[in-house]
């Protein structure tokens, strides 16, 4: 799990998105932005947590937040993921894993017993200096708006 708390610099991260579009931390400099990472596109919790985060994003855009949108599917799945349900954030494709584990959420995980590494479900709410305000590990996939906003 993440060694990352409030009160941290976020990582200077920089990934590319679904259309090979590159962002950077410092893009976002000036700007408040919700980084949230999920284990698998259109996997259910995932769409259920992305199309929160989309049904609210009116609200996220008067409060001056920009939302990304990671976890380690190739662009293609990230382009279909965003597309099936008119995500209107990018999608980071992390294959390589590099803004994954510069945030920490890659790890051991436990599923029906069984013990494999993926990424743990975690958003970070950074503001405009690129530092974090908050780290939220246990996501309501379905009211995950409300815990950030």
């Amino acid at each position: 799990m993440t060694n990352l708390k409030p009160g941290d610099k976020a990582p200077d991260f920089s990934g590319t998105d679904q259309d090979g579009n590159l962002h950077k931390l410092t893009d976002y400099s000036g700007k408040k932005l919700v980084v949230f990472f999920y284990p698998k596109a259109s996997t259910p919790g995932c769409t259920a947590e992305a199309c929160n985060l989309r049904d609210n994003w009116s609200k996220f855009q008067e409060k001056g937040y920009e939302i990304l949108g990671v976890s380690a599917d190739s662009a293609r799945r990230q382009t279909n993921f965003k597309t099936k349900n008119e995500l209107p954030f990018p999608l980071l494709a992390d294959e390589d894993k590099a803004v994954i584990e510069a945030f920490g959420v890659w790890g051991p995980k436990k599923f029906m017993g069984r013990t494999y590494d993926g990424i743990h479900r975690t958003t970070f709410v950074i503001d405009e200096t690129g530092t974090i305000k908050e780290v939220i590990t246990k996501v309501k996939t379905k009211a995950h708006a409300e815990q950030i906003l």
